[in-house]
């Protein structure tokens, strides 16, 4: 049986992308301190390693095709082949932004400032090409963590990843400029993309993946409405196009089916009730596929 070799990440991003699998019907079992969880896929051969390696991995062929952000793709200027972009992370649904930040009592103002100091990130080779095209010559100096407590002490500027800024604020640090923005791809190995059984893999992992993430915050309703009242319900109703509505077998009325944002459920529900909705069911969902 052919196997596809799957590069999934350890780390902050391990438990929201065994939740997605899981959610677009693929079980990935993760035993203890294991860096081979196993999974029902008996097609996939899966393996855990850190998200600032992965790039490199798919890129050799160590890996068929992994999940990584678009951060540590450009930090290892991988030619890797990226088949879609999934935007989630450890504790959310949108991009994490790299920002170049100083304490709050620095003088530096701007980027321009920075000129012959030293700056402490994990992401070198971003920001060397970030000093490059704003022409700035500064010491760009690897941090092996605990970033955030080197500006003004022992750098002059940090470069470090954050999702609302307030780990940021928290460390009494102002930011200066975001770097980059980045979310998690799914990437492919070029020529594992090649193979057509490969290839299609990938394509139906990548379709389920996506499904799972449109499915985020978004619910099912199911009601019943007498013909007469469908145009009430109607103008109350926000859909991803236009609600699905058949005939049931009790004369004059109709069922009526949409899928919405769960946040408007509780908007509308009371609403929909009074235009005459009956039977009203709310149902979770798992994939979404447009």
């Amino acid at each position: 049986m052919p196997k596809l070799k799957l590069g999934l990440p350890k780390g902050s991003l391990q438990v929201p992308t065994m939740e997605l699998f899981r959610k677009a019907g693929i079980r990935i079992y993760v035993g203890g301190r294991s860096y081979f969880p196993s999974c029902d896929d008996s097609e996939l051969e899966v393996m855990l390693v850190r998200a600032q390696e992965m790039a490199r991995y798919v890129e050799d062929g160590t890996f068929d095709a992994g999940l990584t952000g678009y951060d540590w793709i450009r930090e290892n200027k991988a030619k890797v082949k990226e088949v879609c972009e999934l935007v989630y992370s450890k504790s959310g649904y949108r991009p994490v932004k790299w920002v170049l930040a100083v304490s709050n009592n620095s003088r530096v103002r701007s980027v321009k400032d920075l000129k012959g100091k030293k700056i402490a990130t994990e992401l070198v080779n971003v920001v060397k090409d970030y000093l490059k095209k704003k022409k700035v010559k500064a010491d760009v100096e690897f941090s092996w963590g605990a970033t955030e407590g080197k500006a003004g002490t022992l750098a002059d500027a940090i470069v470090e990843l954050t999702e609302t800024g307030s780990s940021l604020e928290a460390n009494y640090l102002r930011t200066i400029d975001t770097i980059i923005e980045s979310t998690t791809r799914f990437i492919a190995n070029k020529g594992s993309y090649q193979n057509p059984w490969k290839r299609n893999k990938i394509e139906n992992i990548a379709i389920l993946l996506q499904g799972a993430l449109a499915a985020e915050g978004m619910v099912g309703l199911k009601m019943n409405v007498r013909k007469e009242d469908i145009s009430k319900l109607m103008k109350i109703l926000p859909a991803l196009k236009k609600p699905t509505v058949s005939l049931l077998t009790i004369p004059g009325w109709l069922a009526l089916e949409i899928i919405l944002k769960e946040e408007m459920v509780k908007k509308i529900l009371p609403e929909l009730k009074r235009a005459g909705a009956e039977g009203i069911i709310e149902y979770p969902l798992n994939k979404v596929i447009y």
